[in-house]
């Protein structure tokens, strides 16, 4: 299969696979139900007998936007926007379009696979499925057996996705094991708790219709190009917004800025706490929202101004003059409530991030921000039905071994402190087993070198995932999954100002020997049920005080009922779950608008309009969720007039779901655990740069999507390896030019990358976009493209959840 594509049209969406011949689909048929005009999908001119449009959602980013996919021949040949969709609103950006080379690479796993080689080394033979089940059930029952039935000896991770609870309700529901550990303490953890615990929810930016917003870190031109990144841009530079990005690069969201401000790393919290030192001191802050809406207002007041925030402060830690500082924070409340300091969809900073994001929530709550259009918005979620997990009981599963490494690790677990205290030997109890699905610890951790120890200590690695990762080259065995166009997956509900339900259906069959991962854990469980089942009668007393006196029908009835049976909540497809879950609660027609549409909302039928080519109206204003919060003194928030303005609402005393039913300025209960109660600036917590060294950065980029996009041809064409940012001045020094090869080094790690002197860098600071430097051998097109970032990033840790802290190394660097 050839595949040959033009750059102008690649970016245009236009691309088709020439394995068929090229077609384009436009979206201007309709379909009815019920006399109701549905848009739909043309089939379009085509020599082909066998087409199909299928709904589909991408599975690039985490974003999800809906797609059609046009099946010719069961080929996907083209991938076009969903209009129906409202979080995607027609919209399929570089990285959604290049989804079809995800199902067409000829890299991806095909066949189930056993190690014959050393860890690492990347030699396998192909074996059967049930080969690959009979070889992890003997592993695992030799472990068990020895760990007296602790299913937590059995450790696991999973990368964002729709499947991802599929296989976390089998290795914590019905394996039993406690420890699991995903993405969120390499990427959100800190953020998202921190608006939680302070406002009561993370929320979303109402970027369409904010009129002031400041974006920190966040590269939105670049990094996620969505409807609302789009719908910011749009109204910028005097067009009805203003935005704000401070960040030490003067990136592509930069050039769209109203201003700029080049902040030194991690110096951000001095920022915000300056800004909100000069709105309570001069009284700039909406005091009636204040007064209805704070919890301990005065004690935070008392304790910014007591600590002497000045703007003047910040300018010597931040590097921002206070004439911008006090700008900006005059400008933010001018315009609120509908300024909104953006909440970030980035990793963990610094050691102080959880106190930053608590910062940022807290000054936009100040202007009355928050459940209000055009701030920070809550919205609803459409309810699902629900599909039953029977899971037992273990009653020698242990907990988690990494829950004193922070102060409060929660059920997604500390990734470096999970993986350091195994590699210390350290843990309570053993870890042997590993499995991964859909996630590439490897270069997505920090400090890579520990993350490969760890792994070489397990006595059993498994992977799935669809491509031969770094990960999957430390497995015993690979598991291969068909990509998200060849599978139905979890129907998912996504909330906002317009929620709706989206379905990915299956747009051909799975290729090679690959399959969903709903079918791998069944047949998984299958073969291990009955053999972990008589390691439990062995060990567990619970269980022997249950089976004493019982027949054997008694017995297996027993195993049935009470979950041991570990097969048994996955043996409908997935089609019949989400049949399921959708009709139980809207009714057969909407399973039926969901299937042919990919979408479906209460009033879909009737709210949907084609407004022009690009534009579509899904919710009547009226019924937008733009405030939920139950009121005061009204029973919920349905009562109010969304279309007035926002600045009356934002005033009307709310239940916030706090503890306190208010904005939470100060937090008690973290007190008792040893955490800051309120956002405060310690010079020790800054890691100053040393003379001729450099902060280390990183971060995303248009086309890449952490490690996933890394072996995709149509997208290293438009970007085939990573350089990293060096200001101009300092490479200078260094006597580095364009395009040099350069070594930099850090106290874990080493790496080798070629040189972009810029000045839109601060100085003495190193930026490389993160998701290249993939050393495994199974990836002809990844490998050995650019540097991976997590080669040199040390494994610290915040104190508050254990999230890695990614913009604090110190490294050298040196031309090569």
């Amino acid at each position: 299969m050839e595949v040959e594509i033009s750059r102008r049209k690649f970016l245009q969406g236009t691309v088709a696979l020439s394995v068929v011949a090229a077609s384009t689909s436009a979206l201007s048929s309709t379909k009815s139900y019920n006399d109701k005009k549905v848009l739909g999908t043309t089939k379009t001119s085509s020599n082909k007998e066998d087409i199909r449009i299928v709904p589909t959602l991408c599975e690039m980013c985490v974003n999800k936007c809906a797609a059609y996919a046009r099946v010719e021949n069961n080929v996907v040949t083209k991938l076009d926007p969903n209009p129906h969709f409202p979080k995607s609103q027609n919209m399929l950006c570089a990285r959604g379009n290049a989804g079809i080379q995800a199902l067409y690479d000829p890299d991806r796993i095909k066949y189930p696979l056993i190690r014959v080689g050393e860890r690492g080394d990347g030699k396998y033979k192909r074996v059967t499925w049930d080969e690959a089940y009979t070889y992890i059930t003997k592993k695992l029952t030799k472990i068990l057996d020895e760990e007296e039935d602790n299913r937590s000896c059995i450790g696991y991770c999973a990368g964002e996705g729709m499947a991802e609870h599929t296989f976390k309700s089998f290795m914590f529901d019905k394996i039993g094991s406690s420890n699991f550990v995903n993405h969120a303490s390499i990427c959100l953890q800190t953020a998202v708790s921190g608006y939680a615990l302070t406002i009561g929810k993370y929320g979303q930016a109402d970027l369409q219709n904010a009129r002031y917003v400041i974006m920190a870190g966040a590269n939105r031109a670049e990094a996620i190009v969505t409807p609302d990144t789009m719908d910011i841009f749009k109204r910028t530079r005097g067009k009805g917004a203003s935005l704000v990005v401070v960040d030490p690069r003067f990136t592509n969201t930069a050039i769209h800025a109203d201003r700029y401000l080049a902040i030194k790393p991690g110096t951000d919290l001095a920022f915000v706490l300056a800004m909100t030192y000069h709105v309570i001191k001069y009284e700039l802050y909406n005091r009636t929202y204040v007064k209805n809406n704070f919890s301990n207002f005065d004690k935070y007041k008392e304790h910014v101004l007591s600590s002497n925030y000045t703007p003047e402060w910040a300018e010597k830690i931040t590097g921002i003059s206070a004439k911008q500082i006090k700008a900006v924070a005059e400008e933010f409340m001018e315009n609120a409530p509908q300024s909104i300091y953006y909440q970030g969809r980035r990793s963990t900073w610094s050691k102080n991030d959880f106190q930053l994001r608590r910062a940022q929530a807290i000054f936009t709550a100040l202007g009355g921000g928050i459940d209000v259009k055009g701030g920070i918005v809550f919205g609803k979620k459409l309810p699902l039905g629900t599909h039953r997990v029977n899971a037992p009981m273990y009653a020698n599963a242990e907990s988690r071994i990494e829950k004193d490494v922070a102060a409060i690790v929660g059920a997604s677990g500390s990734w470096i402190g999970w993986r350091n205290k195994i590699l210390e030997n350290k843990t309570p109890y053993p870890v042997r087993a590993f499995f991964a699905y859909k996630q590439n610890p490897m270069l997505s951790v920090p400090t890579t070198s520990k993350t490969k120890k760890m792994l070489e200590k397990m006595d059993l690695v498994v992977v799935i995932d669809t491509i031969p990762s770094d990960t999957a080259m430390m497995a015993d065995v690979i598991l291969p999954e068909c990509t998200y166009l060849e599978r139905e997956d979890p129907v998912k509900s996504f909330p906002g100002i317009e929620p709706s339900i989206a379905l990915r259906k299956k747009a051909v069959e799975p290729m090679y020997e690959t399959k969903p991962v709903l079918e791998i854990v069944r047949g998984l469980a299958k073969k291990l049920s009955k053999p972990l089942w008589e390691i439990t009668k062995k060990y567990d007393e619970d269980v022997q005080d249950e089976l004493d006196g019982m027949s054997e029908e008694e017995i297996e009835e027993y195993y049935q009922e009470n979950g041991f049976n570990l097969a048994d909540a996955y043996e409908q497809s997935q089609e019949e779950v989400n049949k399921h879950m959708v009709e139980s609660v809207y009714g057969e027609e909407a399973w039926k608008i969901l299937r042919e549409k990919g979408v479906f909302y209460p009033n879909f039928l009737k709210d949907f309009k084609k407004i022009d080519n690009n534009s579509f109206q899904y919710y009547d204003e009226k019924e937008k969720f733009y405030t939920v919060v139950k009121l005061e003194d009204s029973h919920d928030s349905d009562d109010i007039d969304t279309c007035i303005n926002p600045r009356d609402i934002a005033e009307i005393k709310r239940l916030f779901p706090t503890p306190s039913k208010k904005i939470e300025c100060y937090l008690d209960n973290l007190e008792k655990k040893g955490v800051e109660p309120m956002p405060a600036w310690h010079d020790e917590d800054y890691k100053k740069v040393p003379k001729g060294k450099f902060k280390f950065i990183s971060g995303r980029h248009a086309q890449f999507t952490q490690n996933a996009t890394q072996n995709n041809v149509m997208l290293l064409e438009l970007m085939p390896e990573n350089y990293v940012w060096i200001n101009k001045k300092n490479a200078k020094e260094h006597g580095i030019e364009h395009g040099d090869l350069v070594e930099v080094k850090s106290s874990v790690g080493t790496v080798q990358i070629k040189a972009f002197p810029t000045d839109k860098i601060v100085e003495d600071t190193l930026f490389y976009i993160h998701g290249f430097g993939s050393k495994s051998t199974g990836m002809t097109f990844a490998q050995r493209n650019g540097a991976s970032d997590n080669e040199i990033i040390e494994d610290d840790i915040e104190p508050v959840f254990g999230s890695a802290i990614m913009h604090e190394t110190i490294v050298s660097i040196r031309k090569v």
